[in-house]
């Protein structure tokens, strides 16, 4: 039996590190409010000043649930890949896969409860437990089923909220919690780590609670299912084949998820439009950007300009974790407690110069090391052997 390593630097494929790295810059730009104040239940009068708004909307309208979900499907993409190399090498994929979830389960329980409530790898987990019925099938089955699971479920939510609206408009109104809104503020600029916790898991319990997760799983396994359609048919190795697919998927995804992200702005702010931005225009824009960063990749001048994120795309679960990491050290109470002082435009500055960063620090590691190290650990526990860290080890 040959020997199962982990994918090595001459095997990856550099438009899906781009892509890994850009889901990061975006996840980051989205998390920077939530790591600095309660925007679980602030209302819409939280921030007045012009150029606050006009971040907020810039975030909202760019990057609000465009790139979770883009991540997802990455997600799927490199299921797919992994399932490839242990089946090559004559490995069961149900017992590595199902270990490689467990550890990324605990990876992210440690985030939710010790470090920052907003973790995402918790979901990717409980998901990828529903998401292993799908690798066998087809590739036009994943399309069918990404569709249905998508397009079915908004159009019933949509419905309810649209009879809501006609009867009761007071219901979809955004709520707010002024109550924890200052519960918030308080304990995370002023409590103790204890105090911080339970607050912690208060606000995951918020977004993760039950009444959340069949929203969660119609959002992000659509995504994981088109990841995995797009490593069945080639689609990154591929591209010059795929390149008409990739076009019409282009064109499609910019034409739905541009008046759909727009909705809020075009119509009443409410829970309806929001909701539908969120589950269509967010899915939308994250494949518009992925087919645009393939069809630019195609140019020699754009393959500079995109490179340096692929470093942090390499280091991608590090890199998260960095950010929740440095973050909370800079805003709560245990830190530096800048903890609601921080105004959208600060946050977007300061995302930049942290992201900008990581971009150094991660090429500057990957000049000595194969992977990050968390990417590292979770290789390791995986395969149940520990994977060489050095390049030359």
């Amino acid at each position: 039996m040959n020997q199962l390593t982990p994918i090595q630097e001459k095997e990856r494929i550099k438009s899906i590190d781009i892509i890994r790295g850009l889901a990061i810059l975006g996840i980051f730009l989205v998390n920077m409010a939530a790591f600095n104040s309660p925007v679980l239940y602030i209302g819409p009068d939280w921030w007045t000043d012009k150029l606050d708004l006009w971040t907020k909307d810039f975030i909202n309208l760019s990057a609000q649930a465009s790139f979770y979900t883009m991540f997802s499907f990455l997600f799927g993409f490199g299921v797919m890949i992994f399932k490839e190399r242990v089946m090559e090498k004559g490995f069961s994929f149900p017992k590595l896969y199902f270990r490689r979830l467990f550890v990324l389960l605990i990876i992210g329980c440690i985030h939710a409860f010790l470090i920052w409530h907003g973790d995402i790898l918790i979901t990717y987990a409980i998901i990828g437990v529903i998401f292993y019925l799908f690798h066998k099938v087809k590739p036009i089955t994943l399309l069918v089923w990404s569709l249905v699971l998508i397009i079915v479920p908004t159009i019933l939510m949509t419905g309810l909220l649209l009879l809501a609206l006609l009867f009761e408009p007071s219901a979809l109104t955004i709520p707010y919690d002024e109550k924890m809104t200052e519960q918030s503020v308080e304990v995370y600029s002023t409590g103790t780590f204890t105090e911080i916790t339970s607050q912690r898991f208060q606000d995951w319990y918020m977004v993760n609670g039950p009444f959340n997760f069949p929203f969660m799983l119609v959002t992000l396994l659509p995504m994981f299912l088109l990841g995995a359609l797009s490593a069945k048919v080639k689609w990154f190795s591929k591209v010059d084949e795929n390149i008409k697919s990739i076009k019409i998927v282009w064109f499609i995804t910019l034409m739905i998820g541009l008046p759909f992200k727009l909705l809020p702005y075009l119509f009443d702010q409410n829970l309806m439009t929001e909701f539908i931005q969120d589950t269509i225009g967010g899915p939308a824009i994250a494949m518009f950007y992925i087919t645009s960063i393939l069809l630019l990749l195609r140019k020699t001048l754009w393959q500079s300009i995109l490179s340096p994120l692929s470093y942090v795309g390499r280091l991608s679960l590090t890199n998260y974790l960095f950010q929740s990491i440095l973050c909370t050290l800079l805003f709560y109470s245990y830190g530096l407690g800048f903890y609601g002082k921080v105004s959208p435009f600060v946050g977007l500055i300061l995302t930049l110069v942290i992201f900008s960063i990581q971009i150094i620090l991660s090429k500057l590691w990957l000049n000595y090391y194969k992977f990050g190290p968390v990417e590292w650990l979770w290789r390791t526990l995986t395969y149940g052997k520990k994977q060489p860290l050095k390049i030359r080890e």
